[in-house]
């Protein structure tokens, strides 16, 4: 399979959130494929992260390691203007961005433990970040095959929310899909070949889910490398007559 719809050449690709968890998994996976022939991993600290870095030795000038915060929209320029500067289309970009409980962001159980701070933490990574830099990379999107993914969850879900809580990681990332499924309408117009999907990969290891681990059922809680295999078999499998679609892990579309 290839690794997007249509595509007949080696693969530019970009992942966001690449120095862990699933976004290092991709960078690798997506490293040993012989139709990639570059992988831009981008994070706040890609260039001092240890695992990408080893990856850099085994791949060499395949991989570049660039520093960006994709909450800053300077920053995001600067990765436009000098990272990707030579660059004259990507075929494929990942954004793996997500906060649940980390950087000032909660897990809220009721209403009484929403705060604005919280709430304003988990938008500007979950939701703010993965669309500012759809925004800034779209120049180099609108020939060619393209797809743009990002990791959402299906906790965003407004029609399958049955238990409740977790209010800024659920609204986060339900304001994330609708994002995206506006943005597959603008870059249809723009880009008839381009495909934008929202992404839900499962209950992985990472830090991300460690809290609530224990409440996973078995067989449910996945290696990172699964996950990747299961993103890029999905990335894969959708194409342009799919853009602006919700898909789980598992290849089942989601509700919005």
């Amino acid at each position: 399979m290839s690794l997007i719809f249509e595509l007949n050449s080696e693969a530019h690709v970009l992942i966001c959130g690449a120095s862990r968890g699933i976004g290092l998994a991709l960078c690798a996976a997506l490293l040993a494929r012989d139709d990639v022939t570059q992988v831009w991993a981008v994070a706040r600290k890609a260039s001092t992260a240890t695992e990408l870095a080893r990856l850099a030795d085994q791949y060499g000038d395949r991989l570049k390691r660039v520093d960006c915060d994709a909450c800053n929209e300077q920053s995001l320029e600067a990765l436009v203007s000098d990272a990707l500067g030579e660059c004259d289309h990507l075929h494929l970009v990942i954004s793996t961005l997500g906060i649940l409980h980390q950087d000032g962001a909660k897990a809220e159980k009721g209403l009484a433990q929403l705060t604005l701070a919280s709430m304003q933490a988990s938008f500007a990574t979950n939701t703010f970040a993965p669309i500012l830099l759809l925004k800034h990379l779209l120049p180099l999107l609108r020939k060619q095959p393209s797809t743009f993914a990002a990791l959402s969850a299906r906790v965003g879900s407004i029609g399958d929310n049955r238990l409740g809580g977790w209010y800024s990681y659920r609204a986060s990332k339900a304001a994330l899909n609708q994002l995206l499924h506006t943005a597959s309408i603008e870059l249809k117009r723009l880009n008839p070949a381009s495909t934008v999907l929202a992404i839900h990969p499962g209950t992985t290891d990472t830090e991300l889910s460690q809290p609530f681990q224990a409440n996973v059922p078995d067989g449910q809680l996945f290696e990172p490398a699964f996950s990747a295999d299961r993103i890029i078999e999905l990335v894969g499998a959708h194409g342009p007559s799919d853009s602006g679609t919700f898909w789980a892990w598992d290849d089942k579309p989601i509700v919005w």
